[in-house]
C-alpha cells in the first residue's frame, strides 16, 4: 500500500517525477527487445534483417553474439555484417566460448546485435546474466537489440510451470524488461510454428518431434502466445503513461483500461472492491488501484468505524489489486488529479441511500465526480447492488459517545450563563453575547468539534431564555432580537465548528509528526542493528509500541522459523498460531486471526519481505491491527525491519565470507611455505647428511665441521618455521590464552638476547636499561618470543658489524620496549603492511642468502602476541643515516600498560 500526497499542479505541467525519470537517462544507449512466446518464431531472423537495414542506412553495426542453432536461413544474414569474436572461458575441463563484453566496450559501435537475452554466463565471467552485460553496455551509450521468449520472464515462471510443465532456470527480472525504450512483438500462429518444427527449421528433426509432443503442444503455444501479447501491451501502456506524464499531457487516453476504485470507511468498502475486481476481469485483466482520501481537516476515523477499509484494503491485495491513500481537503480534486496523472480510464464509486436531512447535509461523490470529470467513464455501485456487507473476521469495537467532551461543554455553558448574570447586574448594556462566545470557543479548543456543536445550540438557547426580553421564556419579545438570535447562533454554530475542526485538524497532524517521528526512531535503531537477533527484538518493541498490542517476531533457525523477540515479552505460540506462522513464512501471504487462511489462530501473521528474499514473519494481536492508522504505520515499521534483518544477514555472511577468504589465504599460504620454505632446509639437511655418510671418512676436518654445522642451522631453521606455524595457527584459531604474572621485562630481554647470541655472528649487540624500571602483567614466554622473533627479524636484515640496540624505559602509564637495528630499513610504503602474515623483504642480509629468510611469519606472530597480553606494537623506519649515506635502519617498539601493584624494581 503506497501513500500519494496529492497537490494540484497546473493544467499542462510535466509530472517532475517523469522529467527526473528522464532526465536521468543522461547518455543511456536505447534497447530493443524483440519479444516472442516461444524459440523458432524469428526473433533473431527479424533482428538480424532489420540490422542489415540499419547497417544500410548509417553503418556502424556490430554482431556481438547471434545462436542461429544452425538454420540457414539466419546463417544467411550474418553475411555483410561483422561478428565480434568471442572469448574463451574454461570451466570444468571445457572451454566456453561467450560473449566478449570488454571487446564491445572497446569498440562501442553505434548498435550492437545481442542475441538470447536471459542467457547465463559461464562462471567466470563478469556479469553472471547477458542482461546485466547489455545493462553495462546501455550505461556507455551504446543501443542494443536484443531477443527475448516471455517464458523467461522472472515474474512468469511459475505461470509457465503450470502451463508447460517446465521450470525456467534461465529469468530476466522484469524491470529489465520495462527499462526497454522499444518492444516489437514477433508473432505467429502456434499452427505455423508447429509446421516450422516439421519442416526442420526450429530444431533438428528427433528433437523436434520431441519437443511438439512436450513444450511446443498447441495448448501451450497459445497460452504463451497470449502471455506474450499481454505482455507487450502492457509494457507499451506503461511507456504511453510515462510519456503522459513527461509531456504535461492530462488523461484518461483510452489506449489500455486502467480502474480506479474509491472506498471510504463503511459496510460498501468490500462490495466496491470485489466490484473492481469483475471489472479489471471483464477488461482482459486491466490494472486496477484502491484508493481511500484521508482529508485533513476531518478527523481520522475510531478504531471501529475504520476496520471495514483496513479489512477492503487487504482485500484489494489478495485480489490482486493495487492501494492507495491520496491526502487532500477536497476529495473531488484529490481523486480526478490522481485519475489524470495515472491515465485511470474506469472510475468506481459507490452511492449510499441517504433520506431526509442526511441527503441534504451531505455532499455525494459520485454527482460531484460526473460534473467533474472530463473522460473516464464512471461506475456507480449502489447498496443494493452491493449486497450485504459481510461480517468482519475481527470484531469492532463499539464507538464509544464522548460524555466527557459534551459535560465540558454544558459546563462551560453554565459558566458563561453565570458569569453573564452577574455582569448583568453591575454593568448597563454589556455585550452578554460576547461572553457565550467565548464558552464556545473553548469548548471547540478543549473537546473538539461535536462538544463545540453542543455548546453552541445550549449557548444561543441560554442566551435567548436568560437575557432576551421577556426572559426565562424561550418567546421573543421584539422583532430586532430574533435577528440578534439568529445571528448569534449562526455565529456560534460556525465559530464552535471551525475551533473544533482545528482542534481536531491539529490533533491529526501531532499524530502524524508522532508517527514520523517514531519511523525515524525506529529507523536509526533498526539501522544499528548489527545481529538479525537484535533487529528483530527493536522491530518487536517498535511494533508493539505502535499498535498498543502484543507482537513476536519469527525468523528462520535451521530451516524452521522460531519465535526470537516478543513485545512486551516473548509469549509462547499454541499449535495453530505456528501452523498459520509456517503457512506466512513459506507462501508469503498473510495468515491467522482476521485473514481467510487459518482464521482460528489467536494471531495475525504478516511476512517481513525484504529487498532480496523474506526476512521472517511478524504475529500481531488481532484487535491491534483495527484501526487504519494503526495498520499502516504497523506496516512501515515491518518494511524497514524487514531490510534491517536481512542486512544484519548480509552483514553477517560478509564476515564469514571475509574469514572463510582469509582462510584460504592462510591455507595457500602455507601450503606455499611448506612446499618451499621446509622443503628448502629439508633438502639441505639430507644433502649434507647424505654426504656425511657417504664421504665422511674421506673428507676433511674443516669440511666435516662446515656441513655438521649446516645441518645444525638449517634443523634450528626448520624448527623456527614449525614452531611459528604453530603459533600462527593458534592465533588463527583463538587458542591462545596469555598469562598474566608480574614480570621485570629487563630479564625477558636478557633471556631473549641469549637465545639468538649464537646467530649474532659480528654484529653487536647493545642494551639500555634504567636502573629501576616498573613491573607489568604479561605473559614471560610469549613476551620472550615476541623479542626474539624481532631480533631475529633484525639480524636477518642487517650486515655484520651493525649495531642491533635494545632499550627498555617507561612513561606516565606505559613500560615501552625499543628494538633498533642499523640495516637497509623498510620502504614507507611497507611499513603498515609489516606485521601482515607471510610479509617479507625480498632480500635479507644475512650469510644465509635464502636460507636467512624467514616465512614473514614471525611479526605477525609478534603483533597477535602483544595485542594478546593487551599492548600494542609499532614500527617506524628509517630512523637513522646510515655510513653510506643513505637512510635506513628500523625501530620496532612494544608498550605494555602499567597496572596498580608490583612496584619498581632495581637493576
Amino acid at each position: 500500500m503506497t501513500t500519494d500526497e496529492s497537490r494540484f499542479r497546473e493544467e499542462g505541467r510535466p509530472d517532475p517525477d517523469a522529467l527526473l525519470s528522464s532526465a536521468g537517462r543522461g547518455k543511456r544507449g536505447r534497447l530493443k527487445i524483440f519479444l516472442g512466446m516461444a524459440p523458432g518464431v524469428g526473433k533473431t531472423y527479424e533482428m538480424l534483417t532489420q540490422g542489415r537495414r540499419a547497417q544500410a542506412e548509417h553503418g556502424e553495426v556490430l554482431v556481438g553474439v547471434v545462436e542461429t542453432h544452425g538454420r540457414r536461413e539466419t546463417e544467411a544474414l550474418l553475411e555483410g555484417l561483422e561478428v565480434m569474436a568471442r572469448r574463451p572461458i574454461e570451466h570444468r575441463g571445457r572451454i566456453l566460448m561467450e560473449f566478449d563484453l570488454d571487446a564491445a566496450l572497446a569498440c562501442k559501435p553505434r548498435l550492437l546485435l545481442v542475441d538470447e537475452y536471459a542467457h547465463s554466463n559461464a562462471p567466470g565471467s563478469r556479469h553472471p546474466k547477458r542482461w546485466q552485460d547489455v545493462e553495462e553496455l546501455l550505461q556507455a551509450g551504446i543501443d542494443v537489440w536484443t531477443t527475448l521468449n516471455v517464458q523467461h520472464l522472472e515474474s512468469l515462471v511459475e505461470v509457465i510451470w503450470k502451463i508447460t510443465g517446465a521450470r525456467q532456470r534461465e529469468t530476466v527480472p522484469d524491470s529489465a524488461l520495462s527499462r526497454a525504450d522499444e518492444i516489437e512483438l514477433i508473432d505467429i500462429t502456434p499452427t505455423e510454428l508447429r509446421q516450422r518444427m516439421d519442416e526442420g527449421k526450429v530444431y533438428l528433426p528427433e528433437t523436434a518431434r520431441l519437443a511438439a509432443s512436450n513444450f511446443f503442444k498447441p495448448e501451450n503455444l497459445t497460452a504463451l502466445r497470449e502471455l506474450a501479447l499481454r505482455r507487450a501491451a502492457q509494457t507499451v501502456d506503461d511507456q504511453l503513461s510515462q510519456a503522459m506524464k513527461r509531456a504535461g499531457v492530462e488523461g484518461p487516453w483510452a489506449a489500455g483500461e486502467r480502474i480506479l476504485v474509491l472506498i471510504g470507511p463503511d459496510a460498501m468498502a468490500g462490495p466496491l472492491v470485489r466490484a473492481g475486481r469483475r471489472l479489471s476481469d471483464m477488461m482482459m485483466d486491466a490494472p486496477w488501484t484502491v484508493a481511500h482520501v484521508e482529508r485533513p481537516n476531518r478527523a481520522a476515523p475510531d478504531a471501529g468505524r475504520g476496520l471495514p477499509l483496513v479489512e477492503a484494503l487487504k482485500l484489494a491485495e489478495q485480489l490482486g489489486g493495487a492501494s492507495v491513500v491520496l491526502n487532500g481537503d477536497d476529495l473531488v480534486g484529490a481523486v480526478l488529479e490522481y485519475a489524470r496523472r495515472n491515465n485511470v480510464t474506469q472510475i468506481v464509486v459507490g452511492k449510499s441511500h441517504r433520506r431526509g436531512w442526511r441527503a441534504l447535509l451531505h455532499r455525494s461523490l459520485a454527482p460531484e465526480l460526473l460534473k467533474a470529470q472530463n473522460g473516464a467513464a464512471l461506475h456507480i455501485i449502489t447498496e443494493t447492488a452491493a449486497g450485504p456487507a459481510p461480517e468482519p473476521a475481527i470484531a469492532p469495537a463499539k464507538p464509544r459517545f464522548a460524555w466527557r467532551g459534551h459535560l465540558g461543554a454544558i459546563a462551560m455553558v453554565a459558566v458563561a450563563i453565570g458569569l453573564a448574570a452577574l455582569l448583568d447586574r453591575h454593568v448597563e448594556n454589556a455585550n452578554l453575547a460576547m461572553l457565550f462566545m467565548v464558552s464556545v470557543l473553548g469548548s471547540g479548543l478543549a473537546f473538539g468539534l461535536w462538544p463545540a456543536v453542543t455548546a453552541a445550540a445550549l449557548a444561543a438557547f441560554a442566551y435567548n431564555f436568560f437575557f432576551l426580553q421577556p426572559r426565562l421564556s424561550f418567546w421573543i419579545g421584539h422583532p430586532a432580537d430574533v435577528l440578534t438570535f439568529l445571528v448569534f447562533f449562526a455565529v456560534a454554530m460556525t465559530t464552535g465548528g471551525l475551533t473544533g475542526r482545528v482542534r481536531d485538524q491539529a490533533k491529526a497532524t501531532a499524530r502524524r509528526a508522532s508517527a514520523i517521528t517514531a519511523l525515524l526512531a525506529a529507523s536509526r535503531r533498526l539501522s544499528g542493528a548489527a545481529r538479525k537477533e537484535d533487529a528483530a527484538a527493536i522491530l518487536a518493541e517498535q511494533v508493539s509500541a505502535a499498535t498498543s498490542g502484543k507482537v513476536v517476531v519469527l525468523l528462520p533457525t535451521d530451516g524452521e522459523i522460531a519465535a526470537i523477540a516478543g513485545a512486551p515479552e516473548l509469549e509462547p505460540l499454541s499449535t495453530a498460531d505456528m501452523t498459520a506462522a509456517r503457512w506466512t513464512w513459506n507462501r508469503g501471504e498473510p495468515a491467522g486471526a482476521g485473514t481467510g487462511t487459518l482464521p482460528n489462530a489467536g494471531w495475525t501473521f504478516r511476512p517481513l519481505q525484504g529487498v532480496r528474499s523474506r526476512s521472517g514473519v511478524v504475529g500481531f494481536e488481532p484487535s491491534s491491527l483495527a484501526a487504519a492508522e494503526n495498520e499502516r504505520f504497523a506496516l512501515a515499521l515491518l518494511d524497514q525491519g524487514a531490510i534491517a534483518i536481512e542486512r544484519a544477514e548480509l552483514a553477517a555472511a560478509a564476515v564469514d565470507a571475509e574469514a572463510l577468504r582469509r582462510s584460504d589465504r592462510l591455507r595457500a599460504a602455507l601450503l606455499n611455505s611448506v612446499s618451499h620454505d621446509l622443503r628448502t632446509p629439508l633438502a639441505t639437511v639430507l644433502g649434507s647428511a647424505t654426504t656425511l655418510i657417504d664421504y665422511g671418512a674421506s673428507m676433511k676436518p674443516a669440511v666435516r665441521d662446515d656441513l655438521l654445522l649446516s645441518i645444525r642451522e638449517d634443523a634450528e631453521r626448520l624448527n623456527r618455521y614449525v614452531g611459528d606455524l604453530l603459533d600462527m595457527a593458534k592465533l588463527e584459531g583463538g587458542a591462545l590464552l596469555a598469562r598474566r604474572d608480574w614480570i621485570d621485562v629487563r630479564e625477558v630481554i636478557a633471556a631473549a638476547l641469549a637465545r639468538v647470541a649464537r646467530r649474532l655472528g659480528q654484529r653487536r649487540a647493545l642494551r639500555d636499561f634504567p636502573a629501576e624500571l616498573s613491573m607489568v602483567r604479561a605473559d614471560p614466554v610469549l613476551l620472550e618470543q615476541v623479542l626474539v622473533n624481532i631480533l631475529e627479524n633484525a639480524i636477518t636484515y642487517s650486515e655484520d658489524g651493525a649495531l642491533i640496540e635494545t632499550a627498555a624505559f617507561e612513561d606516565r602509564g606505559n613500560v615501552v620496549i625499543s628494538i633498533e637495528d642499523e640495516g637497509r630499513g623498510i620502504p614507507t610504503a611497507e611499513l603498515e603492511r609489516v606485521f601482515e602474515k607471510f610479509r617479507r623483504l625480498e632480500e635479507a642480509i644475512d650469510r644465509g642468502g635464502e636460507r636467512g629468510k624467514g616465512a614473514g611469519l614471525g611479526l605477525a606472530i609478534a603483533k597477535g602476541f602483544v595485542e594478546a597480553m593487551g599492548g600494542r606494537i609499532a614500527a617506524a623506519s628509517p630512523i637513522r643515516e646510515r655510513p653510506d649515506g643513505s637512510k635506513g635502519g628500523t625501530r620496532i617498539l612494544i608498550s605494555l600498560r602499567k597496572e596498580v601493584a608490583g612496584g619498581k624494581t632495581s637493576s
